[in-house]
């Protein structure tokens, strides 16, 4: 059932007018906030806070709002793309100034299911971003606003006075928090709230395991067709990407640091960056599978365009890297070629994708709020 808006929601809609407030203007037209006068309800179970319909509320606007950048220009929601499974569906990102991200951006959903630390108080946690440079939830906003390529801020910290002088702003806060209040923590928790609340339970995948997710064991085979149902079993049994993509899980991967033997040499070190360990270079962390159809191209550099590329890299292109994670290493210790035959691939790719979840995708609570007229 849907949250009701607090009083000073209802008492100021019309003051407000967010169906219709200004808030820049385009070369098409002008831009305005649409948000509903009944608020979204948002699963954000997994965080136990007070107000989360009216946090998560707030955090979509901020992450599709972008004055959180220098210039104005970019958003959160600029390299994570919803249709796209919050992915982009570039190599790498144009941020500030039209510079290009160092990495790939990913897709997500489900975050929390990775138990994700929202703060310091939970001792918890699993690495964030291809290299691992984060472990807390609630820190994710910070790293792209202060990066200069991605949205050019310097400081933080300055970032509620600009907030501020936005004139949606000031209810949002009220609802959340009870005042108008705009601190970088609660900038902060209420973004993390949107993003914990970006889940994918009803692709085709979800239907055919039904209630025997955990077990391993379909409920209802007979959603897949024969083709996608010898993919499953190729990807469970023959192939064992199971070892590293746990599909019996909300997120779909078990979210290591784990060096897949893209390079023979490092172009790019990784997590090893982030440690300063030799031992740690070359490994990324393991994206989750759900929307995987959607969130092309793959890997940390976008260097591969298709599905069929990537199980091309697992059929004959593993490289000897100094980290080959020893899942990808054979009897002899050096690299595996899985020589996937062309039927096996055209069966795994059908089986991937009925991991798409076009509910997700087109639900209008994770969609953006800024409109044009």
């Amino acid at each position: 059932m849907k949250k009701l808006y607090g009083l000073f929601a209802i008492l100021s809609v019309v003051a407000i007018a967010y169906s219709c407030k200004k808030s820049s203007s385009s070369s098409s037209g002008t831009v305005y906030l649409d948000l509903p006068t009944t608020a979204y309800t948002y699963d954000v179970t997994s965080y136990p806070k007070k107000q989360n319909d009216h946090k998560a509320t707030l955090g979509r606007v901020l992450f599709y709002d972008t004055h959180l950048s220098l210039n104005n220009a970019i958003s959160c929601g600029s390299c994570h793309h919803q249709t796209s499974g919050f992915a982009d569906n570039v190599a790498f990102s144009v941020g500030y100034e039209g510079r290009l991200t160092g990495r790939n951006s990913r897709g997500f959903a489900n975050i929390t299911g990775t138990t994700v630390r929202f703060d310091n108080l939970n001792s918890q946690s699993v690495l964030l971003f291809w290299d691992g440079r984060e472990n807390v939830l609630q820190n994710l906003i910070s790293r792209p606003i202060t990066n200069h390529v991605e949205m050019g801020i310097t400081d933080f910290s300055t970032m509620p006075e600009k907030l501020s002088g936005l004139d949606y702003y000031k209810q949002l806060f009220i609802n959340a928090y009870g005042n108008g209040t705009i601190t970088t923590d609660r900038i902060s928790e209420c973004v993390a709230m949107f993003v914990a609340s970006i889940t994918s339970h009803s692709s085709r995948f979800d239907q055919f395991m039904g209630a025997n997710m955990s077990m391993g064991q379909p409920s209802h085979p007979e959603v897949y067709t024969a083709n996608e149902y010898a993919g499953y079993n190729l990807f469970i049994n023959k192939y064992q990407c199971q070892n590293c993509h746990r599909i019996f899980t909300s997120y779909y991967t078990i979210a290591d640091m784990v060096d897949i033997g893209l390079d023979q040499n490092y172009n790019d070190k990784g997590y090893g960056t982030i440690t300063g360990r030799s031992s740690d270079n070359g490994k990324f962390r393991t994206p989750g599978l759900r929307n995987i159809a959607l969130t092309a191209p793959y890997m940390h550099d976008g260097r591969f365009k298709t599905l069929d590329e990537v199980l091309n890299h697992y059929s004959h292109g593993i490289n000897n890297s100094e980290n080959l994670s020893r899942l990808l290493v054979d009897g002899t210790g050096i690299a595996k070629s899985f020589n996937i035959s062309d039927a096996d691939k055209e069966a795994m790719i059908a089986f991937l994708n009925t991991l798409t979840d076009y509910t997700m995708i087109t639900d209008p609570k994770y969609s953006n709020p800024f409109k044009v007229k």
